[in-house]
């Protein structure tokens, strides 16, 4: 059977090493173990049960009356709660942060009324759901071996095999709380220890409540920035400072089609705008973390800069395909890897030279990311001309994106404004001189005077959501008349019937201008970048009533996707996305900004 349940129904948990998904019935339905870009032990998501997945709930003879779930807090400890005929049960999922220990996921099962009978099923397959594993039991601890891959169950639940499925049935009463937990470890080692599944999850509360408590943001709209905030940690690889674009691969952009990809890597872009926004709210470790992770990544030739790494500094990212997974509601392939690891998109030099601009901003020290930063300039300055596949990573002929164009002047600018203070040495004149350069050129080549708009690349006609950007870096002021035509150009051509935004044209059957055919959700960033532009130039209403427009389409636990879907009425794309909590973030921060200059009350 196909996976059918929508992508908003599952909320997320992870431990800043690894994460899983879990549905609003309580089934994991896609974890990777021990890391994000592992191979996946449950990738039911991706194709039938028979490829992996965990559920706890009533069981089928107790057909609950009502479900609903919740985060306890500002943490990432899901609760999941069923209303019986004969009580109330809840479900308590979370993972422990970890620091060198092995990844964990707990599961505590807690009576609340009545009697509930319960019932755990846990078909582990290992790789991407394409290997059973070996099972044995001993006691309270079952263990499934296949390969390099251990998987401890502990429990005081009895058990049970059945059609290759650990299984469990118990009932559960008022006051009464039983404990699942799942340890990844290496299988030639000895077992790990008997864990405590109440110890972890007072450690793993005190955790998000000590995180949270760094916010310094206390403005309109808290409770997303919050979650959006937790979201991002969340895609956080500890050990190395790298972010997630998302925790899954494959989600389709296009439901049944073929825009189906890998997002379990760090982009130089989508971490460095994710640490933009964390600067911007108090976090300055991360900040810190990832600066020391991109000269890691970039060390060695930094004239090779990649959009894209591993998420500890890996540079082969090769793309293959999983046949024997269905995909996602048929939208094959399902891909691993990502090959547009290899693409020119100049457009990331100046997201990294933002971030750090913004880092020294926030008063990081000095670090050696600042000389990487007038290494890498000294390449964009003999390649900012060059055609490259542009921020949204065109499967066709490169071309002379007008974004790319915006971002390699923000570069310079940043790093002539590096040299300024003092902090590095650099050819200060002729970088001045390249900024003004770059500025013109964009000016003259990208913009179309007829239509007062600029547009997606040098003398075409088509626009591109990501010339929203224009303003918020700085390359023209908002109320400059080509900054308010390419907004009202947008809203106008480039737009869903229910008012949100499309990265770029798509071609339906046909291949379009990015080499791939099909069509796409409307792109949740883009849409909340045109909030952010609509309250930059002064109207406040219209931006105000699509952020919270926005904000509606998050699920119940306040994820976004990286799409959405207007003709279905869904989400649709990798998930959660952290360039969708992003952009959210930013948007609300100029609101608050606009709010607060105007006297309004948000």
């Amino acid at each position: 059977m196909l996976a059918t349940r929508r992508i908003e129904d599952f909320g997320l948990v992870s431990d800043m090493q690894t994460a899983a998904l879990i549905g609003s019935d309580g089934t994991v339905e896609w974890a990777c173990l021990p890391r994000f870009d592992s191979p996946a032990i449950f990738a039911n998501l991706l194709g039938d049960e028979d490829n992996g997945f965990w559920r706890i709930g009533p069981s089928g003879d107790t057909s609950p009356v009502s479900t609903d779930r919740r985060y306890r807090e500002d943490t990432l400890v899901l609760e999941t709660r069923w209303v019986t005929g004969s009580g109330i049960v809840k479900v308590i999922d979370f993972m422990p942060p970890r620091e060198d220990g092995a990844p964990q996921l707990v599961r505590i099962v807690e009576g609340m009324s009545g009697r509930v009978p319960m019932a755990s099923r846990l078909r582990m397959r290992m790789d991407y759901g394409s290997v059973t594993p070996w099972v044995e039991t001993w006691g309270d601890r079952t263990q499934a071996v296949a390969g390099p891959n251990g998987v401890w169950l502990d429990t005081t639940a009895p058990m049970y095999g059945k059609d290759l499925t650990t299984c469990s049935d118990f009932t559960v009463t008022e006051g009464e709380r039983v404990t699942f937990t799942l340890t990844w470890h290496p299988s030639h080692l000895s077992p790990p220890p008997v864990p405590d599944a109440e110890e972890a999850l007072k450690v793993t509360e005190e955790y998000w409540a000590a995180w949270v408590s760094q916010c310094i943001y206390d403005g309109p709209y808290r409770e997303a920035v919050v979650r959006s905030l937790i979201t991002l940690k969340a895609l956080t690889y500890a050990p190395t400072g790298g972010i997630v674009a998302a925790p899954t691969t494959s989600l389709p952009e296009d439901l049944g089609g073929g825009r189906n990809w890998d997002y379990r890597f760090c982009w130089l872009r989508d971490a460095a705008i994710t640490l933009s926004s964390l600067l911007r709210t108090g976090y300055r470790a991360e900040a810190r973390d990832w600066a020391g992770w991109l000269v890691r990544a970039v060390a060695g030739d930094p004239e090779k800069l990649q959009i894209m790494y591993g998420i500890a500094g890996e540079r082969q990212l090769p793309e293959s395909e999983l046949e024997w997974l269905a995909g996602y509601e048929d939208s094959r392939p399902v891909r691993i890897g990502n090959e547009a690891a290899g693409q020119l998109q100049l457009d990331v030099y100046g997201e990294v030279a933002e971030t750090l601009h913004r880092a020294r901003q926030a008063g990081l020290p000095a670090s050696p990311a600042d000389h990487l930063q007038i290494k890498l300039i000294h390449f964009l300055e003999q390649h900012w001309m060059e055609p490259d596949d542009g921020i949204w990573e065109s499967r066709g002929p490169r071309r002379h994106h007008v974004h790319s164009k915006v971002m390699a002047w923000v570069a310079v600018d940043r790093t002539v404004k590096l040299i300024e203070s003092g902090a590095v040495d650099g050819p200060l004149e002729r970088w001045r001189t390249l900024r003004a350069t770059i500025h013109r050129d964009v000016c003259e080549r990208g913009f179309d005077a007829d239509r007062n708009t600029f547009t997606q690349s040098y003398g075409s006609k088509e626009l591109d959501a990501a010339t929203l950007l224009i303003p918020q870096m700085g390359f023209l002021p908002p109320d400059d008349p080509r900054v308010i035509g390419t907004i009202e150009a947008i809203q106008r051509d480039l737009t869903t019937p229910d008012g949100f935004v499309l990265r770029y044209a798509t071609a339906g059957d046909e291949v379009g201008t990015d080499g791939l055919s099909g069509d796409e959700g409307a792109f949740l960033a883009c849409s909340f970048w045109l909030a952010d532009n609509l309250a930059m130039i002064g109207r406040l209403d219209e931006a105000r009533e699509l952020f919270e427009r926005l904000l509606g389409l998050r699920n119940d636990l306040g994820l976004l996707a990286e799409e959405w879907d207007s003709k279905r009425e869904r989400q649709v794309g990798n998930f959660p996305q952290a360039f969708s909590h992003v952009g959210l973030l930013d948007a609300a921060l100029t609101l608050a900004r606009a709010f607060a200059a105007v006297g309004v009350a948000a």
